[in-house]
């Protein structure tokens, strides 16, 4: 799956991720400070595979890499996506975040990607200090360009902004990474969305010298390769991916590097966890980290626990928050029609693109108005009504909810529209977020997510929670759908108390197989005329939980 080209500041972004990937702000080091724990490459193992090219990069992150690793066994996204929440809509755990801390070309991202194939886990984000250079001013460029700014200092890194991003990370927030030019010494315009993960893998020089950043580490690990090799490696990686001249290569690594590595990086290996000499090669080293981490996501495990989701609002009222259509016998009509299972396609597509209409109509009527005057053609005054807000964004929960847009499209005028694809994990049984298009700047957006029929609740609960990541109001969410189980609609009420829920009716059961009863079946199916893949979390119903 390919990721976007397009990364901006907060809120300049039009985000379009097919798991947007952010291997980002990975450094091409390859390679590995005493400590109380060091281990030896003795028994090199196989599971480890041989390392991987080194990149070639000017910026701290790159656009023009496969946003994936491949390993013998699967493709692992290294994008990450938001862990899965629970009946409340609180994540059940952090991510695992992993710190890797040595010297300038030390080997940290060669360990980074060993460590990231040999986990063998789907959600992986990758985050380098590298990215978080701060600002330099006209002197500081000038100093830059001459060599003379000490780069390898802690004053140069912006570590506000660096704990506050890695506190989101860790929490599974949506975070915003800036783009650091090594050729420009300079950030760029361009900002990258990441997404929160299972293991969150944070690499830089200086990753153990802020207290803050200390408390956020779960494991720590720190790369010791010889002074001598780093010395080559920096200059190879200077002269030929960041344009430098040998003689000014050697002159900063004499003047501040190294100086900057004795008083700053290498007393920090006293609070390393582990000690990985000779870096991406010490296999007995990695195979010790990746055993460790999996025995704790292993205590860590997220499940989604759909027979206490079904249990916990047994007996209870229906919330406030949701508005059921009037069924009036034209209605009642249609949704004989479409429930109906020997209706033909022609006449269930007709009915169910009817009844959007009138479900659009109706949720409409929910949003703030503001008076307004205006005058008519005749110069005589009309009080009206004007929508008390920026602007509405439509958002479908693919592949069922897309079938809603015509009817929002027709209704609201240059309406801008998202699409967001969940589906299941067959090994957890977990909703996960798959691909995600999302228009810039959704802060002020009263935003109307659609899908066809809502059993559980389990993908609208996603949606919503990937819309909060992206600023989104809670009460500036609307759910509509054609039809759902009061299941789901309690499950999305106790989760999001101010969200909205929009239907034309509520079915009172849903199955052991999570089917709404009576229902109306397969929506997806019904509509397209074809047979969902398994995987499909599509409008909640048969979702392989």
């Amino acid at each position: 799956m390919a990721s976007s080209s397009q990364g901006s500041k907060p809120g300049e972004e039009a985000v379009d991720e097919r798991m947007e990937t952010d291997r980002s702000m990975m450094r091409s080091d390859s390679g590995c400070g005493d400590g109380s724990f060091c281990l030896s490459n003795r028994v090199p193992r196989c599971p480890l595979t041989p390392s991987l090219t080194p990149r070639k990069r000017t910026t701290s992150q790159s656009k023009t890499e496969p946003p994936l690793l491949r390993t013998n066994k699967r493709t692992i996204y290294t994008a990450g996506r938001p862990p899965w929440y629970n009946v409340t809509g609180t994540t059940f755990k952090e991510a695992f975040v992993i710190g890797l801390c040595g010297g300038s070309a030390s080997g940290k991202t060669t360990v980074a990607n060993k460590i990231i194939e040999a986990l063998d886990v789907p959600w992986v984000v990758l985050l380098s200090m590298d990215s978080f250079y701060k600002v330099l001013n006209k002197e500081q460029q000038e100093l830059a360009a001459k060599n003379e700014y000490n780069f390898d200092h802690p004053d140069a890194f912006d570590f506000e902004l660096l704990v506050s991003v890695l506190r989101k990370l860790k929490k599974g927030k949506s975070i915003k990474v800036p783009v650091y030019d090594f050729t420009s010494h300079s950030r760029r315009k361009e900002w990258k969305t990441v997404y929160g993960a299972n293991v969150v893998i944070f690499e830089g020089i200086l990753a153990f010298a802020n207290k803050e950043l200390l408390k956020l580490l779960d494991m720590k690990v720190f790369v010791e390769t010889d002074s001598d090799i780093r010395l080559i490696r920096r200059l190879k990686r200077d002269v030929s991916q960041r344009g430098r001249d040998i003689n000014g290569v050697i002159k900063q690594y004499n003047k501040f590097v190294k100086p900057s590595f004795e008083q700053y990086i290498e007393p920090t290996v006293q609070v390393a966890d582990i000690v990985v000499p000779k870096g991406g090669e010490n296999f007995v080293a990695l195979d010790l980290i990746v055993q460790h981490v999996h025995s704790q996501l292993e205590k860590r495990k997220l499940r989604w626990d759909i027979s206490a989701l079904a249990s916990a609002h047994q007996g209870q009222p229906l919330p406030k928050t949701l508005s059921v259509m009037e069924s009036t016998p034209q209605v009642r009509g249609m949704h004989t029609i479409i429930r109906n299972k020997e209706t033909n396609r022609d006449e269930f597509i007709f009915y169910s693109k009817r009844l959007m209409r009138l479900l659009i109509e109706h949720a409409l009527s929910f949003l703030p108005l503001k008076p307004v005057s205006v005058e008519t053609p005749q110069g005589s005054i009309y009080e009206g009504k004007r929508l008390s807000g920026k602007r509405i964004t439509g958002v479908s929960i693919l592949r069922a909810g897309e079938t809603m847009e015509p009817a929002l499209m027709a209704v609201c005028k240059d309406i801008r529209l998202g699409k967001i694809l969940i589906q299941t994990n067959h090994d957890t049984g977990e909703p996960e977020l798959h691909y995600l298009r999302l228009p810039k700047d959704l802060s002020e957006d009263y935003v109307i997510l659609m899908d066809s029929t809502v059993s559980t609740g389990a993908a609208a609960l996603m949606a919503v929670r990937v819309l909060l990541d992206h600023d989104v109001a809670e009460d500036k969410i609307f759910l509509l759908s054609l039809l759902m189980a009061e299941m789901g609609v309690h499950s999305v009420a106790y989760a999001f108390p101010r969200v909205r829920i929009i239907t034309t009716a509520v079915d009172k059961e849903v199955n052991e197989q999570f089917h709404i009863i009576p229902g109306i079946g397969n929506f997806g199916d019904r509509y397209f005329g074809t047979d969902a893949p398994s995987d499909w979390c599509e409008s909640d119903e048969g979702m392989d939980l």
